[in-house]
């Protein structure tokens, strides 16, 4: 595997590097050339690419050598099919393994029923599905939408829900930390994070909710004697009504206290993810942008 060294946040303007880059997004294109959009994990450039082959596609990653002056201008270039997609995506600023250590403290601790077990077992004893859970991303763009942020949403959305579980004296505990464990394992299938973030034909067409109840289904039919119907359902409603409203992309509105609970902590981790981005492009004491998933501009 290629080992990259040099990174965009590391060029100077009027420095000549040499540099691995991902095609993010092609912004034009005609027989000589293309412009588009290049990056790395540390950022992204616009670029200029002399192309008469046709062969310049989003996801490829190229070798060139450049002058950095506002944007590139590449006249030659060499693709790299050998190299670790993480130095090309932006990923989680903490070890993954630090978060799954996180996640499994809180299973083991009130996860404990014999079917609560099970079900999460039937997922988080899984490799193939581990190592989906691990790279996958929270969003395209309006949080966690980095590798890894998955992991972490789900982490925060646990330890909100136990927060208000204990504060408010949650009937169903159990229940509704599972159900925050699970609620967003559809975005496994739901989101491409293997190169530039984008929806999955399955997205597109059946979104994470639907996709994680699918899933649940299927681990529930495979051992349906162990499984009680009141569990069941509390799991898979908790799942289903986590958006909250049907505005908001839920196919049913809450109608349990732990969809409520989970709810609550779907939408602050989510929120609170969108206004630390903010943060890191703002500097204090000044208005941000305005930004479309908290619907306002922030005083920083």
């Amino acid at each position: 595997m290629n080992t990259k060294e040099n990174f965009l946040s590391d060029m100077k303007s009027g420095e000549t590097i040499k540099i691995s880059l991902m095609v993010m997004k092609i912004i034009f294109k005609d027989s000589d050339k293309v412009v588009c959009i290049l990056a790395d994990k540390s950022g992204e450039i616009k670029a200029n690419i002399l192309n008469k082959n046709g062969d310049i596609k989003e996801g490829r990653v190229i070798d060139i050598e450049v002058i950095k002056d506002g944007k590139l201008d590449v006249k030659k270039y060499e693709f790299i099919s050998d190299y670790d997609v993480s130095d090309y995506l932006p990923t989680l600023n903490r070890p993954i393994e630090e978060i799954m250590e996180e996640i499994e403290l809180y299973t083991d601790k009130y996860i404990i029923s014999r079917e609560g077990k099970a079900l999460n077992d039937y997922f988080f004893k899984d490799e193939e599905f581990l190592d989906k859970f691990k790279r996958g991303i929270g969003g395209v763009s309006m949080h966690h939408n980095y590798i890894g942020g998955l992991a972490e949403h789900t982490l925060n959305v646990m330890y909100l829900t136990i927060m208000l579980c204990e504060r408010y004296d949650c009937r169903r505990t159990e229940t509704a930390l599972l159900a925050a464990k699970l609620h967003d394992i559809g975005k496994i299938y739901e989101l491409y994070y293997d190169g530039p973030f984008k929806y999955t034909l399955r997205g597109e067409m059946e979104g994470h909710i639907v996709i994680g109840t699918e899933m649940i289904n299927e681990a529930i039919r495979e051992k349906s004697s162990l499984y009680s119907e009141d569990f069941a359902m509390r799991i898979k409603g908790c799942v289903i009504q986590h958006h909250g409203k049907l505005e908001y992309g839920s196919p049913r509105d809450m109608k349990m206290e732990e969809a409520f609970i989970v709810n609550y902590a779907d939408s602050i981790d989510a929120t609170m993810n969108k206004i630390s981005q903010i943060k890191d492009k703002t500097e204090s004491g000044n208005w941000s942008e305005y930004d479309r998933r908290i619907e306002t501009k922030l005083y920083l």
